[in-house]
């Protein structure tokens, strides 16, 4: 057989290496071994991730299982209700003890007292009850102590009878507190402060050196505007000339036409001079003024008015004016101007002013903010007396006032009945003669001479005299409460055209309430002399 020439034999085949194998082999293990590696790192960072989350998770479901420890309080098997209870009684063994000198005693049964109040508070903080090896030293402790307090002879009884002392004692201190507050403010309210006095003396002393004066009085009592039934009538009785100025001043400064405005003033004779020397020396916007003296009306005394002798009447003055060391006496029963005619003379409105048909009653603890003449134009249906009801609160209806148990009164009256409040008032005097409302107060004045049916104010016979003939007024006409509230809402005295400062925080004294007393001090004429001389605000 022949051989194929060189140049067409077939290429020799080539083989790979054993190294070359070696390194691919080794490749492969290093790539097995890397991706073993990796597998084990993520398993081990999911595992601690996955218990992280379970841990979170158990943290926001622990305050739904933390416990109530007031459940705990009332429960009877748990460790804080006997904590609690012995707490309790070893408190009252710390007053005990301390009523015995027995300090050292007391201060065991503290110390134990705050290490029981530091688990109480230290279980509610972690939210799980109070465990076994906790309370059984506090338990163990108080336990001994509250044996060893009973031991010294403060046996159940004697705590008893010593805490009922104890608080009998206390009850006797708030109540002697609560009577001689009462009396010191009653005592306030009705003394005269002393710039008001000096301010008296003051007016009083010019009046009787200036005869100007006294001639324009003269010729006052004499105007024709004073019986005009074309203009706005006012009445009010006070001895205070500062209030009735303020009063007066008030009314003239929110008046549309405070010209047409007529001021019936009527004071007592110790003040009456000092209240001409004021009004006749001072301007309130061309407004008439008239200032009369009660003792002046001859008509009104004993023989006609049942008031009027019991006023004079020794046992009613007994009555009014008890020794202040009578404390069953009540203390607001003490107070002078019960025995004022000036208080009742509301009742006799027709008879000193005979000529007139329709008047405006002022309190002089009053404010006025907004014009009243629309008053006089009201309809008060034939009624008397037209007025805000009070019966907003319970303790405004008339059983609250009158003393319904008397046949008298409970034959007659409504004990639920809506009361009323006097200190601003629409008096139609023509209805008033009709109705002979005077004669009703006289009437219920006679049937009241052992004080049974009422026992003090002019509200109660007013009730009375004026039952069934009084008009209901819109509320915001007459806004009360400023001289004892200090809760009023500010929209309903901004509301008001009248705020009524009744009770004994009168807005002259010191014991104003702050928050009104701005009100009332800004229709007070600082300006004048005598009043910067006196010191009045």
């Amino acid at each position: 057989m022949r051989r194929r020439a060189a140049e067409f034999r077939r290429p020799a085949r080539r083989r790979v290496s054993n190294w070359i194998l070696g390194f691919l082999g080794l490749f492969l293990v290093i790539g097995m071994v890397l991706f073993i590696v990796q597998h084990f790192h993520q398993d081990q960072f999911e595992q601690p991730m996955q218990e992280m989350d379970m841990s979170h998770a158990t943290i926001k479901e622990a305050p739904n299982m933390a416990i109530n420890l007031t459940e705990e309080m009332l429960s009877a098997t748990s460790f804080a209700r006997q904590l609690s209870d012995q707490m309790t009684l070893a408190k009252a063994y710390v007053i005990i003890a301390k009523e015995h000198d027995n300090l050292q005693l007391a201060w065991e049964l503290s110390s134990k007292i705050r290490h029981c109040q530091h688990l109480l508070s230290k279980a509610a903080m972690r939210g799980t009850p109070i465990t076994v090896i906790e309370a059984e030293s506090i338990v163990r402790g108080l336990s001994l102590l509250i044996y060893k307090a009973q031991d010294t002879h403060y046996d159940s009884a004697t705590t008893i009878t010593t805490l009922k002392n104890h608080i009998q004692a206390l009850e006797e201190r708030a109540n002697a507190a609560t009577v001689q507050g009462s009396t010191f403010a009653q005592l306030a309210a009705e003394a005269l402060p002393k710039s008001l006095y000096c301010l008296n003396i003051k007016l009083t002393v010019q009046w009787l050196s200036n005869p100007a004066l006294q001639e324009l009085a003269n010729e006052q009592r004499n105007s024709p505007r004073l019986l005009d039934n074309n203009l706005y009538h006012f009445c009010i009785f006070s001895d205070n000339v500062l209030a009735t100025s303020t009063v007066v001043n008030s009314t003239v400064s929110n008046a549309d036409h405070p010209k047409q405005l007529v001021f019936h003033i009527v004071t007592d004779q110790i003040n009456h001079r000092a209240m001409q020397a004021w009004f006749f020396t001072n301007d309130f916007k061309g407004s008439t003024i008239e200032v009369q003296n009660v003792e002046e009306f001859s008509w009104l005394n004993a023989s006609y008015s049942p008031v009027m002798k019991q006023l004079l009447d020794a046992e009613t003055q007994a009555y009014y004016l008890k020794d202040s060391k009578d404390q069953k006496s009540e203390v607001k029963f003490w107070n002078p101007k019960y025995l004022s005619i000036l208080n009742h003379l509301r009742f006799y409105t027709p008879e000193i002013y005979p000529l007139l048909e329709k008047v405006v009653f002022l309190d002089d603890d009053v404010v006025v903010q907004k014009d009243l003449t629309p008053l006089f134009s009201l309809d008060l249906h034939g009624n008397v007396n037209g007025a805000v009801e009070t019966c907003l609160e319970a303790f405004h209806r008339f059983y609250k006032y009158l003393n319904f148990s008397d046949p008298i009164i409970g034959r007659k009256f409504d004990p639920q009945a809506c009361g009323w409040a006097f200190g601003m008032n629409v008096f139609d005097l023509i209805a008033w003669k009709k109705a002979n409302v005077t004669a009703q107060y006289h009437y219920w004045q006679e049937q009241n001479r052992d004080h049974s049916l009422w026992k003090l104010g002019t509200l109660p016979p007013g009730l009375l005299a004026f039952y069934g003939l009084t008009e209901p007024l819109d509320r915001r006409w007459h806004v009360l409460g400023l001289g004892y509230d200090s809760n009023i809402d500010d929209r309903l005295i901004e509301s008001a055209a009248v705020v009524h400062y009744n009770g004994n925080m009168k807005p002259w004294l010191k014991l104003a309430i702050g928050r009104y007393k701005p009100l009332w001090e800004n229709y007070v004429n600082h300006t004048n002399p005598f009043l910067r001389d006196c010191i009045i605000c």
